[in-house]
């Protein structure tokens, strides 16, 4: 189980094949593993040993793809870092992490102003390798695999920085052939790839399509016109979005100019859907099956599927049920598994699920109870093994397909020299699934406005984690042991909406 395995495999049976495509250009199964293998001889030159980390800073696309295989071809560890972090966030990363080299695409270059690597990081040009790449020696395949480490991936955290999620080859290998196993995806597949591959759904998605010898057409970023425009043109049967995508292309006025009749699955994850949305998705796409992916980053990506919402029924709102090799339990505070119908906690256990948290053996420990992973969804499952998530136990918002945890906004709010007090929930939001709303107490006296918490915010947090609305009070419902009460923040700011009797809340249109 590592993998390059879907390369060379691909590349004896049909070698010819098309493997990746982006633009006009396109890599059989054998040039691109011919790639891999001169990126990694650079990658050797440059000191990169096994078991080193390699860190990624650039847009999707070919040689993004080609640089994460050179890196399992050397055994090195893939670091990708968001593309939409701040300067503090990827200053952060790149100290956790450490990594040998920090590959830097030139349209990202201006990102890192201001950012200190650390010492034994070396920041390089991505396009500066690309041209060594071309004159290099291709280097052996190392077929590093099962329990070494393949990347280090960062997720949400509630301690103000991101988590570094450790997926070994077997953990990405395995979920990529649970999701084959239970909707297959056949080798004729063509996928476009809009999915960040700093983020798991993007990165599972990728070596899933090589695992199974198919197709991916690669994207630099999301754009209506773009997409719609590849999934007429370009032969693709399957794509990945999150609901926030499917919005956009069905609101675009000449979505129904395309022909999208080549479209046969489009899969979902990440957030909840609208069922109005949903609703409109289906009329959309009359000839595809629809799929709902759950998973998350400590999972290797797809823990449980639904492949039944075009039947409809109940079950269109069920997150599916456990991809093969996946047991999942709903577990009561005190550990024990619920009934039926009950709700509890959702845990899972797999071969896909992480080692760990890099650095982070405290972190590590609470995220699992005898061998569970703990995923902080609130969940129920039926009697034949469906799963429901109801509710989110962790604090983190679903905005846009961007996981956004309340805490860290509120630590950047709390450093505003004018806020006394403040909190941050996800509220309802017709564009992105939910929005970030933050709740503020201002210090006594204190002329505070939205504006200059915008200003304040972006300095600090990538776009999508800065409040989208802004509600001033003079006090946050407190419980007796000091804690803010959500939940009464969430059902007043609910009522406020469904009555339409608050003041209009401060949009943030930046």
């Amino acid at each position: 189980m590592y993998l390059t395995q879907g390369l060379h495999r691909a590349g004896r049976l049909h070698p010819a094949k098309v493997a990746l495509r982006e633009g006009e250009r396109s890599w059989t199964y054998a040039a691109l593993a011919d790639w891999a293998a001169r990126k990694a001889g650079v990658l050797r030159a440059r000191g990169v040993q096994p078991g080193e980390r390699v860190a990624l800073l650039g847009a999707n696309g070919a040689g993004y793809v080609s640089w994460l295989l050179a890196c399992w071809w050397l055994g090195a560890v893939v670091q990708p870092l968001n593309a939409r972090w701040s300067p503090g966030e990827l200053a952060h990363g790149l100290a956790d992490g450490r990594p040998r080299l920090l590959l830097v695409d030139q349209a990202m270059a201006p990102r890192m102003a201001g950012v200190a690597a650390p010492a034994d990081t070396a920041v390089v040009s991505a396009e500066e390798l690309e041209a060594q790449a071309l004159e290099a020696a291709a280097l052996e395949d190392v077929r590093a695999g099962g329990d070494t480490l393949a990347a280090i991936l960062y997720t949400g955290g509630t301690t103000g920085f991101p988590k570094g999620a450790m997926l070994t080859h077997a953990n990405l290998w395995s979920a990529a052939v649970a999701r084959l196993a239970t909707v297959p995806t056949p080798a004729d597949s063509c996928t476009l790839l809009v999915a960040p591959l700093f983020h798991v759904a993007g990165l599972g998605r990728l070596i899933g399509q090589f695992v199974a010898g198919a197709s991916v057409v690669v994207q630099p970023g999301f754009d209506v016109k773009a997409v719609l425009q590849s999934l007429q043109d370009d032969g693709v049967c399957e794509v990945l979005l999150v609901p926030s995508m499917l919005q956009m292309l069905l609101d675009l006025p000449e979505f129904k100019r395309y022909r999208l009749d080549g479209v046969r699955r489009v899969i979902w994850g990440a957030s909840p859907i609208a069922p109005a949305l949903l609703e409109r998705a289906l009329a959309a796409f009359p000839q595809a099956e629809f799929v709902h992916a759950y998973g998350m980053t400590e999972t290797a990506a797809t823990a449980a599927i639904n492949a039944q919402v075009r039947q409809g029924g109940a079950r269109a709102g069920s997150v599916g049920r456990p991809v093969v090799g996946v047991e999942a339990r709903i577990l009561a505070p005190d550990g024990r598994e619920v009934e039926i119908g009950v709700i509890g906690e959702l845990a899972i256990r797999g071969p896909m699920v992480m080692r760990g948290y890099w650095n982070q053996p405290e972190e590590t420990r609470r995220a699992f109870a005898r061998g569970w992973l703990l995923t902080g969804d609130a969940a129920r499952q039926d009697e034949d093994g469906y799963l429901y998530v109801v509710d989110r136990l962790k604090d983190m918002i679903v905005s846009g397909g961007e996981n956004v945890y309340g805490a860290e906004v509120e630590d950047v709010l709390a450093q505003h020299a004018q806020v006394a007090h403040c909190a941050v929930i996800g509220v309802a939001h017709e564009r992105w699934g939910e929005a970030v709303h933050a709740v503020i107490v201002p210090r006594p006296g204190a002329a505070v406005d939205a504006d200059s918490l915008n200003a304040h915010c972006r300095q600090r947090l990538a776009a999508y984690k800065c409040p989208k609305t802004y509600e001033f009070r003079r006090e946050l419902p407190m419980s007796a042991a000091g804690k803010v009460l959500k939940s009464v923040l969430r059902q007043v700011h609910e009522s406020q909406r469904a009555a339409s009797a608050a003041p209009t809340p401060q949009e943030n249109q930046a």
